[in-house]
């Protein structure tokens, strides 16, 4: 056999060069299919310090990597990426199919993006491959890269959405407390100055009563007095008595021309009123009928004034009406403004710095197709046309060996 198909290697080797140009040739009119590859995996834990030092908004590393992955799969994600750079897919669109629908045929087909498993999330190791396929003459590394880092925006715009609406919440719950806070503040001032304005009322009354009893007091003592000056008037009267005198001077002038007598007084009592004499009595009885007030004579009522005259203005109530950053005085707002004053940094937090993925791999423009393999598809051809070349030749060979039988046979 091997003597037949080296008799027939022409014919192999031209079979077999005419496939194997055929199949270049086949390979030279379909279009070429090429495959750029993108790798993502978890940053460093620094690369997100600022966002979460903030204590507002905690995003892990591997989280960071599973929400944009999440974006990467998502179908509104890719298809806003795909109308915002239709000038890269104007190749991919043909006459009279619509836009959305060739975005589906590229979301379908061309790109895919492998996640980690769930297990392996959180692991230092976990990353996130995309594969995207394209023919000749569309741009795949600058849609892939383009992708990817439209992809991460998305998100990080989600990210930053999310933080603000966090803070404004926040905001809002802190805000609730310092009113809360100012409302207790003025309830309390207010209960506060009605009870220095009613306490002052009960003191005010107080004195204005005692004032009123002890002027009752000193009226009805300088009554009694005049009483007691009347009666000693009346006696005195009497008695003769015009000027003061004492019992033993009283019992001296009783005994006139009588000789020298010796009188011994021990005054270990109290006089009665009559021996100071009608003259020293009349002139008390007529000054106390004249009094308009007793005021005077009792030093209580003078300290009832000043007392009264004090409680006319509460200084403290003056104080509490005219104060007027009255914010100071809100008792447990320190926290809150503290916390507002830290939101208030964490919401200025410039996000355009912030990496949640580390590119491991950036796609790059492939040297070589995908589809079709040429060197594959003309070693075929000149394998399969070197295989059709010994089938014919075996074949010719044994139907000429047959038709030599034939003719010897007749």
């Amino acid at each position: 056999m091997s003597k037949l198909i080296w008799q027939g290697r022409r014919l192999i080797l031209l079979l077999g060069t005419l496939f194997g140009l055929s199949a270049y040739a086949y390979t030279r009119l379909i279009t070429s299919e090429y495959q750029v590859i993108s790798v993502l995996r978890p940053v460093a834990l620094n690369a997100l310090d600022a966002l979460n030092r903030s204590g507002v908004y905690t995003l892990p590393p591997d989280k960071a990597l599973t929400r944009v992955g999440s974006a990467l799969e998502s179908y509104g994600v890719r298809l806003g990426f795909f109308r915002a750079n239709q000038a890269l897919f104007s190749n991919l669109q043909r006459p009279g199919v619509t836009l959305e629908q060739s975005f589906e045929s590229f979301n379908r087909a061309s790109l895919k993006v492998i996640t980690p498993p769930i297990n392996k999330v959180g692991s230092t190791s976990a990353l996130i491959r995309l594969e995207l396929n394209y023919p000749e003459g569309v741009d795949g590394a600058q849609i892939l890269n383009g992708f990817v880092e439209y992809a991460i925006e998305v998100e990080r715009k989600h990210i930053e959405a999310d933080l603000k609406i966090i803070i404004e919440n926040r905001l809002v719950e802190l805000e609730d407390s310092i009113d809360a806070a100012r409302a207790e503040y003025d309830v309390s001032k207010q209960a506060r100055i009605a009870t220095l304005l009613e306490s002052d009322g009960v003191q005010r009354s107080k004195l204005q009563d005692e004032l009123v009893a002890l002027r009752k007091q000193l009226r009805v003592g300088r009554m009694d007095r005049i009483a007691q000056l009347k009666e000693a008037i009346d006696i005195a009267q009497s008695l003769g008595i015009q000027k003061p005198t004492t019992p033993s001077g009283l019992a001296e002038s009783s005994r006139v021309g009588e000789g020298p007598t010796m009188y011994t007084e021990i005054n270990n009592q109290q006089i009665p009123l009559y021996f100071m004499g009608v003259e020293i009595l009349e002139a008390e009885r007529s000054a106390l009928l004249k009094r308009n007030s007793d005021d005077f004579t009792e030093a209580r009522i003078a300290h009832i004034a000043r007392e009264m005259w004090m409680l006319q203005n509460n200084r403290e109530v003056e104080v509490l009406e005219q104060r007027e950053n009255e914010e100071l005085f809100l008792n447990g707002v320190q926290p809150f403004r503290a916390e507002i004053a830290r939101l208030g940094k964490a919401g200025n937090l410039d996000f355009s710095g912030i990496q949640l993925v580390a590119i491991d791999r950036k796609a790059l423009e492939p040297l070589d197709p995908i589809k079709p393999r040429k060197i594959l598809f003309v070693v075929l051809g000149v394998a399969f046309g070197c295989a059709a070349g010994a089938l014919i030749v075996l074949i010719r060979n044994s139907m000429a060996a047959r038709r030599v039988e034939s003719l010897r046979g007749g």
